[in-house]
């Protein structure tokens, strides 16, 4: 799928993908893989921007973690954060009602006036 497909989206995406507890970035952009079966494939240089972003709006926070001899930052929504996506996943139903509502138009059986 286009990477423009996923722009306007991408906020709604991570929030989603996090809202089940605490991700690092491999395993978000995972995420987002695997619940797309494959079809939304997200860059590093895409999400830690767009993490950075909503973690300086108040949407997530983080910490880092050590895994083994690594270390790694993990994100979190806050409450803020999970009022957000509901407001992203109502935006999306409205939005996603209103295209399929031209893109595949349910007309009435009878004759055209």
């Amino acid at each position: 799928m286009k990477a423009d497909a996923v722009r306007g989206h991408l906020d709604g995406l991570l929030l989603a993908v996090l809202e089940s507890g605490p991700l690092h970035g491999y395993a978000i952009i995972a995420a987002v893989q695997r619940r797309s079966g494959g079809v939304l494939e997200l860059r590093t240089g895409t999400i830690y921007p767009a993490l950075n972003r909503l973690e300086r709006l108040g949407l997530l926070s983080s910490s880092w973690q050590s895994a083994g001899d690594r270390r790694r930052r993990c994100y979190e929504l806050t409450d803020a954060g999970r009022r957000t996506l509901a407001g992203e996943r109502s935006a999306w139903s409205e939005f996603t009602t209103a295209i399929g509502s031209v893109l595949n138009p349910v007309v009435p059986p009878g004759p055209v006036t």
